[in-house]
């Protein structure tokens, strides 16, 4: 019930119960307490606290609902017309965001289903209606703060092209947009959270039933996203570094680094490098096999190095030999980091250079990933990529990573062992079926 509502009725009650109580009071005592001119002057008294304490409980509710505001957005009008009553003229949130419940409207639209946008939609609300641009309350509802951010990164539209489809200024595009991004990326982080010791068993698990290398914790690649710089206008790319499990389920994202540093780089740039080194990741007890002590690790391309904790393909592999089983599994196991850029490369906003300021443009990136896992995790397949493009799983036994001071030394020799250890435990793969773009790495072999 509307808290005004719900005030007035409460006081009307306690007012109407101090009457009746007073008045039965009055004619029950034969010896007055009270002169009958005082008698009026208490009633009223009670009675204006009973207002008093109304209007405060009024307020105390609508306090939680104040919004703060942010003095680094410009203070624009929102109307077109500067009028303050937007919400007399664009009344119709569900028009302007257009929610038609049409299936291939969202999915165009917000790459999300209708449920999944009814979802996310009730969840950010407080967090999305909370701040407003300084001297302008929008008076939107979240509902279409939600589609306008949405709508930006799905399908990649400029400002006034939203702005224009909405109904609401530039300003307020650029607000719900980023406002939408901060939200994600600040308050919902732990949707893209690396598992812990008890969870990394089921992840495990799956790539074991899918090419039989156990021990297997997720799967390592880089990625970049173009941007238009600033400055000159000339094409930049930002690089970003991804963990995945076997349904493409983001366990890891970190971006920000340039674009033309390579994998490799970018790993040992990463925190992720870091806390795997330094046993605070994938430390659990190894597994034997063949006798060799198998810890946790990741498999990745052969722009990696190799590591005691990523596997890389054999170089230069004899076709048929177990190295060359070996190099099909890793493969294998590659498609669905392969199937998780693409998808992250359908969001309309990553699908062509981004004209953002630089942490603007990461923020997208890192919103973007959360929403991907949403979706996994909403069994919505809106946004989700099957054809690879550009990504398509090839032979990679003739790329290596090229500083190979690391295989002479104690930590490149228990690499080696580990992953000779491993090519007797993968699974004889049909590579026909590994390359297929439309074909699910989960399915028979």
């Amino acid at each position: 019930m509307d808290p005004r509502k719900l005030s007035a009725l409460l006081s009307s009650l306690v007012s109407q119960l101090l009457l009746l109580l007073l008045l039965l009071f009055n004619s029950n005592n034969s010896n007055h307490y009270l002169p009958d001119g005082n008698l009026f002057s208490v009633l009223n008294y009670l009675l204006s606290s009973q207002e008093i304490a109304a209007t405060l409980s009024f307020v105390s509710v609508s306090r939680k609902r104040k919004r703060t505001h942010c003095p680094e957005f410009d203070s624009e009008p929102i109307g077109e017309d500067g009028d303050p009553e937007v919400g007399d003229r664009l009344r119709d949130d569900q028009v302007r965001v257009g929610l038609t419940r049409d299936p291939d409207s969202f999915k165009a639209f917000f790459r999300m289903k209708s449920s999944t946008f009814e979802w996310l939609a009730g969840l950010l609300e407080p967090l999305l209606e909370c701040r407003d641009p300084v001297g302008s309350p929008l008076n939107l509802s979240a509902e279409l703060r939600l589609g306008i951010g949405l709508f930006r990164l799905a399908t990649g539209s400029s400002y006034p092209e939203i702005a224009q489809r909405f109904g609401v200024s530039e300003s307020v595009t650029r607000f719900c947009a980023k406002h939408l991004c901060r939200v994600l990326c600040t308050n919902f982080r732990f949707w893209v959270a690396f598992p812990n010791p008890e969870e990394l068993k089921s992840v495990s698990l799956s790539f074991e039933q899918l090419t039989g290398l156990p021990n297997c914790c997720g799967v390592i690649d880089c990625t970049r996203f173009n941007m238009v710089n600033e400055h000159n206008g000339s094409i930049d790319s930002i690089a970003a570094q991804i963990v995945v499990d076997s349904s493409s389920r983001i366990l890891s994202i970190i971006a920000g680094f340039r674009g033309d540093k390579r994998d490799a780089r970018v790993l040992k740039c990463s925190t992720l490098y870091k806390d795997i080194e330094e046993g605070r990741l994938l430390n659990s007890s190894p597994l034997l096999v063949n006798g060799v002590a198998v810890s946790q690790y990741l498999v990745g391309d052969g722009e990696y190095p190799l590591l005691p904790w990523l596997m890389v393909p054999f170089v230069d592999v004899v076709p048929g030999s177990s190295q060359r089983k070996f190099n099909v599994a890793n493969s294998a196991m590659r498609v669905s980091a392969l199937k998780t850029i693409a998808s992250l490369k359908n969001w309309g906003i990553l699908n062509k250079p981004m004209q953002e300021e630089f942490k603007p443009a990461v923020a997208i990136i890192g919103a973007c990933s959360i929403l991907h896992n949403v979706l996994l995790m909403r069994e919505d397949d809106s946004a989700l990529c099957e054809w690879m493009g550009d990504n398509s799983v090839h032979d990679q036994s003739s790329q290596h990573y090229e500083e190979t001071s690391l295989e002479e030394n104690s930590t490149g020799k228990q690499a080696s062992a580990i992953r000779d250890a491993l090519t007797t435990e993968a699974r004889e793969l049909r590579e026909g079926h590994v390359s297929s773009l439309g074909g699910d790495p989960r399915g028979s072999m």
